[in-house]
């Protein structure tokens, strides 16, 4: 790349002077661009925790962490804890469903991947990442890993294998042909899901940033009895990069 027309790659962004370190990847960590890696690998797993869990808006999230290890200009935190709950109407107990997502930075430890015989899979959905990037889903009589291509079960207290699967599907195709033959109905889901995927980043960013616990409203999408979090929902624009009003 010679040639970058700044001003634009800014965007509705504050003018600032040229910084390598805000430039290409590094800008994940700057709030002006990004929402750390919640919002940079994140979203994968966040999609797949939804599928999963079969939830859209939650009604309460909580997050905590920080910027931790390095004594360097990033401002998103790189160890991030959180927590969103979304109302089960067909659930037991008292009737919700419990998302956790955590950001750990660096390296992590591979959980779940016993499969009782000596092999081994990993909820890894990065395969070729030192990190350990995926999904596991706890239920009533076992839990289950996912990672990029496949799912295994673990049933009982002995955890022994149960039901497993493979498949992996070509979405950039599935979205071209779409496109292609002007039917979204082709989609392998509504483009709705994949707001309510990113919802739960900004939500959570939010939680972050406030320091405390955010109660919402599903009906609504907004945060109740907090004019603070709310107005966190939208950032000024910087002219001319701004949004059309609202008529």
């Amino acid at each position: 790349m010679e040639k970058v027309d700044y001003d634009m790659w800014l965007g509705p962004s504050p003018l600032r002077p040229f910084n390598r370190n805000r430039f290409h990847y590094n800008w994940h960590w700057h709030w002006d661009y990004g929402n750390g890696d919640l919002g940079n690998q994140g979203v994968h797993e966040l999609d797949v925790a939804r599928w999963g869990l079969g939830v859209k808006y939650p009604s309460k999230v909580s997050a905590v962490g920080g910027h931790m290890m390095f004594n360097d200009d990033q401002q998103t935190p790189n160890v991030l804890m959180a927590m969103f709950e979304f109302s089960d109407k067909e659930g037991g107990g008292d009737k919700k469903k419990i998302l956790q997502f955590e950001v750990r930075h660096w390296m992590s430890n591979p959980e779940g991947n016993h499969l009782g015989s000596g092999e081994s899979l990993t909820n890894t959905y990065m395969t070729g990442s030192a990190n350990v990037v995926g999904n596991i889903f706890y239920g009533s009589k076992g839990y289950m890993l996912k990672d990029v291509d496949g799912w295994q079960t673990f049933m009982g207290k002995s955890r022994e294998p149960g039901e497993s699967g493979k498949g992996q599907g070509n979405h950039y195709q599935n979205f071209i042909d779409a496109i292609h033959a002007n039917d979204p109905g082709i989609l392998t889901a509504p483009i709705e899901e994949g707001f309510y995927s990113c919802a739960l980043i900004h939500l959570a960013n939010i939680s972050y940033k406030s320091g405390r616990t955010l109660n919402l409203n599903p009906e609504t999408l907004s945060v109740l009895d907090d004019d603070e979090a709310n107005s966190m929902f939208q950032k000024e624009y910087r002219h001319p990069y701004s949004l059309p009003s609202q008529v």
